[in-house]
């Protein structure tokens, strides 16, 4: 997945002036802007979508209240901060750029548009995902577990590249999105197993999908027995056909897959040879 990594001011003062206020200079700052310019300080709230379609071209129709942002010199000291952020969580995000790419090459197997990151100041704690080809990023990485922002960046790109699903069904959508970057990715950035990881109420339909989740990645059957040891999942493989199709499939046509054979998948017992097309 290709990416651009942004520092706009326009994007940054907005979230500044509708996001938590980070400082008693800023609370104050947006106290009085709102008390002397509460009509421009509401016509800019629209101005999110915009500037985010088109950055380099978004002229705001009433720049006033950006202007007074630009000129306060606790603005430019947040500003030189959120450079420094940008540099960081760039060089973090390159360093892992191989196994990120395969997440989005042989996990999800899915087209992911270019995406923009606009970095604001880290302390409005915000990772957010308004359009399909950006994302407001702005939280801290955490020292001893520094690798955790690219999971929760990623979780967040995946979940709404992925296609919308019924109420009834979206639980199996969650366990395997679960696996593709909470587990299976997470391992692979980290180098440690995180195959236990993950919400409780997903645990018992995890356990039942794990068999064909390991088709899907192409483990063959030989490997099972010791992928299931790192993993912590355990079955009993030779009651399972392996169906060699689920590899050739993209992580919705291998949801689809689950949802269409539920009832199968959610049983135990016989041999599961059961409808691939």
């Amino acid at each position: 997945m290709n990416t651009n990594f942004i520092v706009d001011d326009y994007c940054l003062i907005w979230c500044l002036l509708f996001g938590p206020s980070i400082s008693e200079n800023i609370y104050h700052l947006k106290k009085k802007i709102w008390s002397t310019y509460k009509n421009e300080y509401n016509e800019i709230f629209n101005d999110k979508q915009q500037f985010l379609k088109d950055y380099k071209n978004f002229i705001p129709n009433n720049d006033m209240v950006y202007n007074i942002l630009l000129e306060d010199e606790n603005y430019e000291k947040l500003k030189k901060k959120t450079e420094k952020y940008r540099l960081e969580i760039m060089g973090l995000w390159d360093k892992n750029k191989k196994i990120t790419g395969s997440l989005y090459d042989h996990i999800i197997k899915l087209e992911v548009p270019k995406h923009n990151f606009f970095v604001v100041y880290k302390e409005l704690n915000v990772i957010e995902h308004p359009t399909n080809n950006s994302l407001i990023l702005g939280k801290e990485i955490n020292e001893k577990d520094n690798l955790d922002i690219l999971v929760k960046i990623n979780r967040i790109i995946v979940e709404d590249v992925v296609k919308k699903y019924k109420d009834e069904c979206n639980d199996f959508k969650e366990a395997i999105l679960e696996f593709a970057v909470l587990n299976e990715y997470k391992t692979k950035l980290e180098n440690k197993n995180f195959y236990n990881e993950g919400s409780s109420s997903l645990k018992k339909l995890k356990k039942w999908l794990y068999p064909y989740w390991l088709m899907y990645l192409g483990i063959p059957k030989e490997e099972f027995s010791k992928r299931m040891e790192e993993d912590g999942y355990y079955f009993e493989k030779d009651k399972y056909a392996y169906e060699k199709e689920l590899k050739k499939m993209n992580i919705e046509e291998f949801i689809d897959f689950c949802i269409r054979n539920k009832k199968y998948i959610v049983r135990e017992g016989k041999e599961k040879r059961i409808e691939v097309l």
